[in-house]
C-alpha cells in the first residue's frame, strides 16, 4: 500500500503544476526527507518505485514504436502486398494516380530525350538515326510507365497498412492508460530535472527546427514525401497552406505551454531560454 501511495504522489508531484515553483518545493522536500527518521527506507521505496517506473515506461514506449512498425511491413509485405499486386496485373488499371505522377514522368521522359539529342550533338561523327533514338526513348517509355504502375501499387498498400498500424496504435493507447500514466510521469520527470540550460538548449533546437525561419523547406519536404507515399496529388496550393499555418499553431502551443507551465515549474529555465535566444 505504502509503495503504491508513493506511486501516486510522484505522479502529482510531476503532472500537476501549484503555484510555488517545483524547484523551490523539491528543496524544502529534500532538506525534510534528509531529516526524517525512516528516510533510509523511504528512498530504497522511492529507487524501487524510479527503477520499475523506467522499465515500464521503456517497454511500453518500445512496444509503441515497434508495434506499429512490425504490423505495417509485415501486412504490407505479406497480406496487402500479393492481393494488390494480384489485382493490379488483372485488371491492368491507369498507371498513374494522379496528375502529378503524370508530370513528374512526363519531366523525366522529356530530359531524356534531350540528353540523347544533346549526346547526338557533341558526336555528330557517330550514325545514329532517329529510329534508333526514338527506339530508345520508347524504352524509356515503357521503364517509366513500370516504375510509376509500382509506385501507384505501393501507395495503395502504403493507404491499407497505415490505416492497420495506426488502428494497433490506438489499441495499445486505449489498452495501456496505466502505462501511459506511468510514461508521462516518467518523461514530465526527465524534462522537468534538466538543468536549465539544457531546457532553454532543447526549446531553442525545437523552435528553430519546426517553427523558425527556415523550417519552411523542412516542412515541405516532409508533406512532398507523406504525399508520394499516399499516392496523393502533390498539390502546391496546399503545401504552401499547410507551411503557412501550422507552423505557426505550433509556435502558438509551444509558447503557451512555455508560459502556462514552465514559467511556473521552472521560470529560471524561461529566463536562460530568453537570454539564449537575444
Amino acid at each position: 500500500m505504502k509503495y503504491w501511495n508513493l506511486k501516486r504522489n510522484n505522479q502529482f508531484a510531476f503532472e500537476k503544476v501549484g503555484p510555488i515553483p517545483r524547484s523551490i518545493t523539491n528543496t524544502f522536500e529534500k532538506f525534510r526527507k534528509e531529516l526524517d527518521p525512516n528516510g533510509e527506507s523511504e528512498a530504497i521505496e522511492e529507487f524501487r518505485l524510479s527503477r520499475h517506473q523506467t522499465i515500464t515506461s521503456v517497454k511500453y514506449i518500445l512496444l509503441l514504436l515497434i508495434s506499429p512498425v512490425l504490423v505495417n511491413q509485415a501486412s504490407k509485405f505479406f497480406v496487402f502486398g500479393p492481393c494488390i499486386d494480384y489485382l493490379w496485373n488483372q485488371e491492368q488499371p491507369k498507371i498513374f494516380l494522379n496528375s502529378s505522377q503524370e508530370e513528374r514522368a512526363f519531366a523525366e521522359l522529356q530530359r531524356f530525350e534531350e540528353k540523347i539529342h544533346f549526346e547526338v550533338l557533341l558526336n555528330p561523327s557517330e550514325d545514329i538515326s532517329y529510329e534508333i533514338i526514338e527506339k530508345r526513348v520508347q524504352l524509356k517509355a515503357r521503364e517509366l510507365g513500370e516504375y510509376y504502375a509500382n509506385e501507384s501499387a505501393n501507395a495503395v498498400k502504403n493507404i491499407l497498412s497505415d490505416i492497420l498500424s495506426i488502428t494497433v496504435f490506438i489499441l495499445l493507447m486505449i489498452t495501456g492508460q496505466r502505462q501511459i500514466s506511468i510514461v508521462k510521469s516518467f518523461l514530465n520527470e526527465i524534462i522537468y530535472g534538466l538543468s536549465d540550460t539544457a531546457k532553454a538548449f532543447l526549446i531553442i533546437l525545437f523552435t528553430d527546427m519546426f517553427v523558425g525561419f527556415h523550417s519552411p523547406h523542412g516542412w515541405e519536404v516532409i508533406i512532398e514525401v507523406i504525399l508520394r507515399h499516399l499516392g496523393l496529388p502533390e498539390s502546391r496550393d496546399f503545401i504552401f497552406l499547410f507551411i503557412s499555418t501550422f507552423p505557426v499553431i505550433l509556435d502558438t502551443i509551444f509558447k503557451y505551454w512555455i508560459f502556462r507551465y514552465l514559467n511556473q515549474v521552472s521560470p529560471s529555465a524561461v529566463a536562460t531560454y530568453h537570454n539564449m535566444n537575444e
